[in-house]
């Protein structure tokens, strides 16, 4: 049976004028954490007032609402099992 390995090979960068290849220089300057840091910070899109002013108003409803039907399931349960016990 015929034997379908691929191997890899790594492509070398040559110069334009010489046509050798050229080893990449293993230490180049990598940017400071800081500066990628403000980089970053400057990508941040924060919300306006008012998408946040609904988002709170949501989330405190959501908040009293699931509240509620806890303590409504709670009655009903604690209820339920004093009648039956």
């Amino acid at each position: 049976m015929e034997d379908n390995t691929v191997t890899a090979v790594e492509p070398k960068e040559k110069t334009a004028q010489t046509g050798k290849a050229v080893k990449k220089d293993k230490k180049e300057k990598k940017p400071g954490f800081f500066k990628e840091l403000k980089k970053e910070f400057k990508k941040v899109v924060f919300a306006d007032k008012k998408t946040v002013a609904k988002q709170t108003v949501a989330v405190v409803t959501m908040s009293i609402f699931i509240g509620a039907l806890i303590a409504v399931l709670d009655f009903v349960l604690k209820f339920g099992l004093g009648f039956i016990l």
